[in-house]
């Protein structure tokens, strides 16, 4: 369970997300005013995790939802067999906490050291009764998780293990350039067995499908939580899903930031 309630530095709970409306250059924006995300903040408490630390299980009471300051969150469902299957990862600014009938829909866990605003649902609510902009700005941020909902689903129908490993790559690229942050490698803060758990293969296979496109000249992995995108133009074509014309550009305008 969460720790004691402490402060936390900052301006409030914070939710970044492309525009779903309008043309952003392939860049997140910050979705929350500073008197919105001070209002958030007085009704929020502060929840740390250990690494490792069940944040709540599927089907437990929804009386919260969370924002993720800082750290890496995974939600996952379990099977009938006791087996986990990861459904998302979760990065600073998300929210998570989907419930349905008022139970938790899935169950999340800390991969990382976390730290998150702990949001009661029920003062939530009222809140948004009250205030329909900032319902509002929540709603492109869900917009946005159910966009990545969809191509997790399309990654997973496809049967190729070098295809699933190279979206699943292309979407943390893709999130970093978002966010503004450095892309000349990629950083994934989990282990191999969670990428494998997510893309619906096996752990060999996730191996397997590193070494294939190590071989090939496509990335160059540093170590197990860095790669570098090499060939972009074959990793896009195996991925067969390009980013749009605005992130490509911000991509190359950071890229050229970063060697120049």
């Amino acid at each position: 369970m969460p720790k004691a309630p402490t402060s936390l530095g900052g301006h409030g709970p914070a939710i970044r997300a492309l525009d779903p409306w309008a043309p952003s250059g392939g860049r997140m924006r910050q979705l929350l005013t500073d008197d919105e995300r001070a209002r958030l903040a007085v009704m929020s408490t502060i929840a740390r995790f250990k690494k490792g630390e069940v944040i709540y299980q599927e089907g437990d009471q929804a009386d919260a939802v969370f924002n993720l300051n800082s750290g890496v969150v995974t939600a996952y469902k379990k099977a009938p067999d006791g087996s986990e299957h990861v459904v998302a990862f979760l990065l600073a600014d998300d929210l998570f906490g989907l419930s349905a009938e008022g139970l938790y829909a899935n169950s999340t866990r800390a991969l990382t050291a976390v730290t998150a605003y702990r949001l009661p649902a029920t003062a939530l609510r009222t809140r948004f009764t009250k205030d329909a902009e900032l319902e509002f700005r929540v709603m492109c941020k869900l917009c946005q998780e159910l966009r990545q909902a969809q191509r997790h689903a399309f990654l997973l129908s496809q049967r190729s293990a070098v295809t699933k490993l190279a979206m699943f790559l292309q979407l943390f690229e893709q999130l970093q350039i978002a966010k503004g942050e450095p892309a000349a490698e990629i950083y994934l803060p989990m282990d191999r067995s969670d990428i494998a758990n997510y893309i619906g293969i096996t752990l060999a296979a996730v191996s397997r499908a590193f070494r294939t496109l190590t071989m090939r000249g496509i990335i160059r992995v540093r170590d197990r939580h860095h790669v570098r995108i090499v060939d972009h133009g074959d990793f896009e074509k195996i991925a067969g899903d390009p980013p749009p014309p605005a992130m490509r550009f911000a991509e190359a305008i950071h890229n050229r930031a970063i060697t120049v």
